[in-house]
C-alpha cells in the first residue's frame, strides 16, 4: 500500500473514532442508552487501534486480533503504556457484556467512566500519530 494510501486510512479511521466519541457524548447529554454510551467508547479505542494497525500493515479480522495486536506491536515495545492495554481489553469485554448478556444492566457510572478513558486513548493515539506526521490534517499543524 502507498504511503498516501495508508495516510487516507488513518485518517478515516481517527475520523471514526472522533465520531464515534462525539455520539457518546450526546448519549451521555442526552440521558440516552447506557449500553450505546459503552459501545461508542468501545468502537472509538477500536478505531482508533485500527489506525494503528494501518501503519504496521496488518489488518486482523476480528476484534481480539486488534486488541492482540495492539498489545505486541505498541504496548510491549513501550509504545503506549500498559493502561491503554487494560482500558481496551475491559472495555471490549463490557461491551460485550452490555451488547449480548441480556441478564446483566450496564451501569451508568461505569459507562462514563470507560467513556473517559476512550477519551484518553484516543487522544493518546492522535498525539502518536500527530508526532510522527501522520493523522488529520488539523492535528498536523
Amino acid at each position: 500500500m502507498t504511503e498516501g494510501a495508508t495516510q487516507l486510512l488513518v485518517e478515516y479511521r481517527l475520523e471514526q473514532a472522533q465520531s464515534a466519541l462525539r455520539d457518546g457524548q450526546i448519549l451521555i447529554e442526552t440521558g440516552g442508552s447506557v449500553s450505546g454510551i459503552i459501545n461508542r467508547a468501545y468502537y472509538a479505542m477500536f478505531y482508533a487501534a485500527l489506525a494503528l494497525m494501518e501503519i504496521i500493515g496488518k489488518t486482523p479480522s476480528k476484534h481480539a486480533g486488534v486488541i492482540t495486536l495492539f498489545d505486541t506491536e505498541f504496548v510491549l515495545p513501550g509504545v503506549f503504556p500498559k493502561d491503554m492495554s487494560k482500558a481496551f481489553h475491559r472495555l471490549f469485554e463490557l461491551r460485550q457484556t452490555s451488547d449480548y448478556k441480556v441478564t446483566e444492566k450496564p451501569d451508568l457510572t461505569k459507562a462514563k467512566e470507560v467513556y473517559s478513558q476512550a477519551v484518553l486513548f484516543v487522544a493518546e493515539v492522535e498525539s502518536f500519530f500527530k508526532a510522527k506526521g501522520l493523522g488529520p490534517k488539523e492535528n498536523n499543524k
